[in-house]
């Protein structure tokens, strides 16, 4: 080993560590979420409400971040309360999901490892009509419809979470979700 600026390297590497931050070396900012499966049930069945963006081409479940000063809980109901149009209540935790994306920040770099914590919301009233501008749609769908239509599986995985959690099952010729 020999010592160069403070820094430790290996005399068999080919060259010494970068002076300058590596492009994968990005800063990393670390930020909390909530959201929900918000459901009712219908005489059809168990029905989930979600939300459209990207111009209609995702459907995901309704999140956003936590204000200081919110429980988890506070921040999923507001979230899909803003997001759908729907109030409902906090019946209890689902799961959470690690979420890591870049950004550009003024022609920078910036990692982002987003922690997004479900609940299951028990729909009390409201109208999808009423959504935000932050989401393109929001709408009802029967469960195996909202089973289809969520474009990341790890949102499919909390929804058939929520369906076990509720005693409801679905199709058995639905490909397992990956």
């Amino acid at each position: 080993m020999v010592r160069v600026r403070n820094l430790w390297f290996n005399v068999s590497m080919p060259r010494p560590p970068r002076t300058r931050p590596h492009p994968h070396g990005a800063e990393t900012r670390f930020e909390v979420s909530a959201g929900g499966v918000i459901y009712r049930r219908s005489d059809d069945g168990v029905v989930f409400g979600l939300i459209s963006t990207k111009g209609g081409t995702r459907w995901q479940l309704p999140k956003g971040k936590q204000e200081k000063g919110e429980t988890l809980e506070e921040t999923a109901a507001r979230e899909v309360a803003e997001e759908t149009g729907l109030f409902g209540r906090v019946k209890g935790p689902l799961d959470s999901i690690d979420i890591w994306f870049s950004v550009s920040d003024r022609g920078r770099s910036v990692r982002r490892h987003k922690v997004v914590h479900f609940f299951l919301i028990e729909y009390e009233h409201g109208s999808t009509d009423d959504h935000d501008d932050e989401v393109d749609d929001a709408s009802w769908f029967p469960v195996e419809e909202a089973l289809t239509r969520l474009t990341f599986p790890s949102e499919r995985r909390i929804a058939e979470r929520a369906l076990e959690i509720l005693g409801e099952t679905v199709a058995k010729d639905r490909p397992a979700s990956a």
